[in-house]
């Protein structure tokens, strides 16, 4: 199979935000440089122009449905798309269109891959049965060590089906030196941060399991000692889950943080929040599958506390296991507020040959193991396994440096 001829289709409900999304994104653009063709069938979202961007044939398609039916005249309709655009393989990254993407592949007798980018709580046989699509792939490939433990434990799926393949930081866009000063102190205006005052960033999207709360009830303890240096910001939209919102609202009142803690909503240029931000915190108190955030503020040298749960011990290198000379940032129990707040202080403490230290370490720790370039080869490579052909190769015979 000439590599030019190659033709990928990805399914993913929504472009908005998040590591699965990212990821359709940037492995689109990877099989185009690869000589190949990307489609890519989504119901759109705020990063439709950055997929559009890529070369990416892109197809406005119910992906987000889970309807019975609907599911399975979605399938009909990829099994008819699969036959006039010679797709070649198609790879399913959320699970209610992965049960469509699935028939739709069996039907036509294509190679199906999934990734299985979440924990995926499993509470009942139905939910279960639901969840398991995504170990259903020929070739699964699982964002981190975690993830792949998950896929054996629940599934029994067997270690030669599975591809562990971390998620990527982009290296040429998460790169301090690449970021003006002018852009993080426009961000820092927009949140209303004076001069010199000190920041606390959470970056995720508000929802109970990303722990905003906990962070919230460590920053009222150390307001109530008199040690909270700084304002804490809480990037990230609601995405529906208002009354979440709202309570966080009244936390922060009741806990005397008004001005203290702000809801910033969603942050385009991530680069230049965590460069405006002295610490920066994934508190989440469900299993993380991967954690892009962790990864990305090691990569611009931000310190980092993250919870010890899920993937956070693959990518945060911290105390005790790592000392003074390895580590790169702190892991705490998840939805512990002392804890949090005893990390937040000693990240905050470091002095500035301390704070150059870390960060220089955070900054390699992040290259070398978790750069997007390794992530998009890894991937081509599973459909090179499959379909016998050679997309990495030829990725690397295009961009034969380092790009990211």
């Amino acid at each position: 199979m000439a590599d030019r001829a190659t033709t990928i289709l990805q399914i993913i409900p929504q472009l908005d935000t998040g590591g699965a999304e990212l990821s359709t994104i940037e492995i689109a653009e990877a099989v185009i440089v690869a000589g190949g063709r990307a489609i890519v069938l989504t119901e759109g979202g705020r990063m439709l122009d950055r997929l559009k961007a890529t070369g990416a044939d892109v197809r406005i398609f119910p992906a987000a449905t889970k309807n019975p039916a609907k599911l399975l005249a979605n399938a009909a309709a990829i099994a008819r798309m699969i036959e006039a655009d010679g797709i070649d393989l198609v790879h399913a990254r959320s699970r209610a269109p992965a049960w469509s993407a699935l028939r739709a592949a069996r039907v036509t007798k294509r190679p199906f891959v999934t990734t299985y980018h979440g924990a995926y709580n499993e509470n009942s046989a139905p939910k279960r049965l639901y969840n398991s699509v995504m170990a259903r792939g020929d070739l699964v490939i699982a964002n981190s060590g975690y993830t792949r433990d998950l896929i054996r434990s629940r599934y029994g799926t067997p270690d030669a089906k599975i591809r562990v393949i971390h998620r990527g930081v982009d290296g040429a866009t998460f790169d301090p030196e690449k970021v003006s000063a002018d852009r993080v102190e426009r961000l820092r205006s927009a949140w209303g941060v004076a001069p010199g005052q000190r920041v606390i960033l959470q970056a995720a999207r508000l929802t109970n399991w990303k722990g905003q709360h906990v962070v919230v009830e460590a920053a009222r303890r150390l307001h109530a000692d008199g040690r909270l240096d700084g304002i804490v910001v809480l990037a990230g939209d609601a995405q529906g889950r208002d009354a979440y919102a709202e309570g966080l609202r009244e936390a922060i009142k009741a806990g005397g943080l008004e001005g203290r803690v702000r809801l910033v909503g969603h942050v385009d240029d991530m680069p230049a929040a965590y460069l405006a931000a002295d610490a920066s915190i994934v508190a989440s108190i469900e299993p993380e599958a991967f954690g892009r955030t962790a990864v990305e503020s090691q990569a611009m040298g931000c310190p980092v506390i993250a919870t010890r749960i899920g993937a956070p011990p693959e990518t945060v290198l911290s105390p005790p296991e790592h000392g003074p000379r390895s580590m790169t940032g702190w892991l705490v129990p998840p939805g512990d507020a002392t804890a949090l707040a005893e990390a937040l202080l000693a990240a905050l403490s470091l002095d500035q040959v301390a704070r150059a230290q870390l960060s220089l370490k955070a900054r390699a720790h992040a290259a070398g193991t978790f750069s997007l370039r390794q992530m998009r080869l890894k991937t081509l490579q599973v459909y090179d396994e499959i379909l016998g052909t050679g997309l990495a190769a030829r990725y690397v015979a295009v961009r034969p440096q380092n790009d990211g």
